[in-house]
């Protein structure tokens, strides 16, 4: 059986320390581009999203498109205006940033684990 976690982050939990640095679009894409993230954002649910070389991106329940713009990753789900986040990468983990804060994690996993 396989075991799920779920991640939560609110206000009160204390974030692992991050380079201060963002990376690069092509950092970011080359991080996560045929991977998998699982994480969370500030103040929502948890995620787990594949995100394919052509920046589909693919949920349990979902499928959206990504895009680099300059040094942010950019994602349209069911709006039609896409949310821009900057990077900061440590090993397999990746920090969200928004606004010149922290606003999400995960990690990244190899391929397609979940097969969406």
């Amino acid at each position: 059986m396989l075991a799920r976690y779920v991640f939560a982050l609110t206000p009160c939990t204390a974030l692992p320390a991050f380079a201060e640095t963002l990376a690069t679009g092509a950092e970011s894409k080359a991080a996560i581009a045929g991977n998998t993230v699982q994480g969370a954002m500030t103040g929502s649910d948890a995620y787990t999203e594949f995100y394919a070389e052509d920046c589909t991106i693919k949920g349990n329940d979902h499928v959206a498109n990504g895009t680099i713009d300059g040094d942010k990753m950019c994602f349209a789900y069911d709006k039609p205006d896409a949310e821009c986040w900057g990077a900061s990468l440590q090993g397999d983990m990746i920090m969200w940033k928004k606004d010149g804060k922290d606003d999400g994690m995960g990690t990244v996993l190899k391929g397609n684990p979940n097969k969406f």
